[in-house]
């Protein structure tokens, strides 16, 4: 059961109740990610969100790993390109434990000077992580190619350079600008009780007085073409995309299905092509990120340098050629692992919570899993062929390869390039 109240200050709680369930799963989500910082502040959301768990003015850090252990629940952070999530999972019967500790960490957190300098170490470690898995570090050379290097295009980590100069002040700077009352949404699913649900966040979170939101961005530019970066790998890393649809586009679940028949899934096209037919890679898939006011349709292979140009121009002919080639068979395949990964994955109380904060954010309003199946029922064959047109016709291909490839020859046997 879906409700939705406000705070004394005006923030939107959503609340899905679920009684059959022995877990609750509390989430604060701040409007706020890369895409919004400034690029000499790029990676200060996610740098902010590691120290809300560094003490505050009750607790250590230590106190706070104690407590959350002692609960036998988790406590966590998520920062994204366009928002910050902080939330507790646990046995329903310890709820306003956890509650008092996560608004504790986010009401009163007092970031430790001597703490900010260690953290810069630790995430540049997290930086050399994702630098050293290059089926990891494409995707964020591949939003580069396609944004450039501000707003969409900064990586969420941040860069050493800027890491380097953050202080106390910054994190200080960043609450009052982006923290405000406006920006916040609080999510709650599982078995818990209401009242004392917002009796607690009243009491805290609803006292925050601060109304500082997000300034306006501009839809960014969606830019095609081959990048190439060559380095001495064992594999070469594909990625391939298309300008793709917001999320709120009347066309989302149409665009849902056009990449579940293309690469999402044993049975999709691109996986059975490439890799079972024809033994190119082991790893080929697409997948679609929708932001507030635009998206990617992306492929990601990973192939021997010898079949870089084949599985590219394998992968665009599929992509080119979807709209006149999709099959009614395909879309009732593709309706059902939809659906079905839909209802499986509502079946935590994490992912609950996830969906109905998402929802808000992003439609303000909520749909029930049964409405969103019959959103995906109506999609028909002419509407998949329209929006694959449409696409199509629209976007240019971006292409980024991250490995062992030579650009010179790349360029001379792309067909989309010619």
């Amino acid at each position: 059961m879906f409700r939705k109240a406000k705070l004394r200050n005006n923030i939107p709680l959503v609340m899905e109740k679920a009684e059959e369930m022995h877990s609750v799963c509390i989430g604060i989500w701040i409007k706020v990610g890369s895409r919004y910082e400034e690029p000499v502040k790029n990676g200060i959301s996610h740098f902010l969100e590691h120290m809300f768990f560094k003490g505050t003015e009750k607790r250590t850090a230590e106190d706070i790993a104690m407590d959350i252990d002692s609960l036998g629940g988790e406590l966590n952070a998520v920062t994204s390109t366009e928002y910050t999530l902080y939330y507790v999972k646990v046995l329903n019967e310890f709820m306003e434990r956890a509650l008092d500790l996560l608004t504790d960490i986010f009401l009163n957190s007092t970031f430790p000077d001597e703490d900010i300098e260690k953290e810069k170490s630790i995430i540049n470690e997290e930086i050399s992580m994702v630098e050293d898995t290059p089926s990891d570090f494409v995707f964020e050379l591949f939003s580069r190619n396609i944004w450039g290097d501000e707003e969409l295009g900064q990586t969420v980590l941040g860069r050493r350079e800027t890491i380097r100069d953050f202080k106390r002040k910054d994190l200080i700077s960043h609450i009052e600008k982006h923290y405000g009352a406006e920006n916040i949404i609080i999510a709650c699913s599982g078995k818990f009780n209401e009242s004392k649900l917002v009796d607690h966040l009243n009491q805290g979170i609803g006292t925050i007085n601060i109304n500082s939101k997000n300034e306006d961005v501009v839809v960014p530019e969606f830019s095609g073409g081959l990048n190439v970066i060559s380095k001495d790998l064992s594999e070469a890393h594909i990625c391939l995309g298309l300008k793709g649809m917001p999320y709120n586009s009347d066309d989302r679940y149409t665009m849902h299905l056009l990449n579940t028949i293309l690469g999402s899934g044993f049975s999709s096209r691109l996986f059975q092509n490439v890799r079972e037919k024809k033994g190119l890679v082991y790893s080929i898939y697409s997948y679609h990120i929708s932001y507030i006011d635009t998206g990617i349709w992306s492929v990601y292979a990973g192939t021997d340098k010898s079949h870089v140009s084949e599985v590219i121009n394998i992968t665009v002919d599929e992509v080119l050629n979807l709209a006149g080639s999709v099959t009614h068979e395909e879309l009732q395949r593709a309706k059902a692992q939809l659906k079905g990964n839909l209802i499986l994955a509502l079946e935590s109380t994490s992912n609950k919570m996830t969906n109905i904060a998402k929802q808000e954010i992003y439609y303000g309003k909520y749909f029930t899993p049964d409405e969103i199946i019959k959103l995906v029922d109506r999609v028909t064959i002419d509407d998949l062929k329209a929006l694959s047109s449409r696409i199509v016709g629209e976007s240019p291909v971006a292409v980024t390869v991250y490995g062992p490839a030579d650009e010179s020859n790349l360029r001379n046997s792309c067909k989309f390039l010619q």
